[in-house]
């Protein structure tokens, strides 16, 4: 049995100029100006949400990651008192442990 993708439809009213601009565009690469339109949004699309859900670091910052996770410090006596109450909240079960979950 053949499976139907379900489709949305966008519909755009714009001034003669930009339509003949998109068809002028669509004709040079072998397109409907739909399917035009279509892939440069998609295309666009895809650059913003790398933009906004990428995170950049230098190779100067990286390295310092890298460094960090291979030889990670000691931990100081902050850390120590927030794994004491972590673990107790966890023991009077005020906090549930999500240690070895997939979430």
């Amino acid at each position: 049995m053949r499976q139907v993708a379900e489709r949305g439809r966008i519909t755009a009213r714009v001034s003669l100029a930009v339509q003949e601009k998109l068809q002028e565009a669509a004709d040079l690469v072998g397109a409907t100006v739909n399917q035009f339109v279509v892939q440069s949004a998609l295309e666009k699309a895809e650059q913003i949400i790398d933009r906004e859900t990428m995170i950049g670091v230098t190779r100067r910052d990286a390295a310092m990651l890298i460094a960090l996770l291979e030889n990670p410090p000691k931990p100081n006596p902050a850390l120590k008192r927030a794994l004491d109450r972590y673990k107790g909240k966890i023991k009077n079960g005020s906090l549930r442990s999500t240690a070895g979950s997939d979430a």
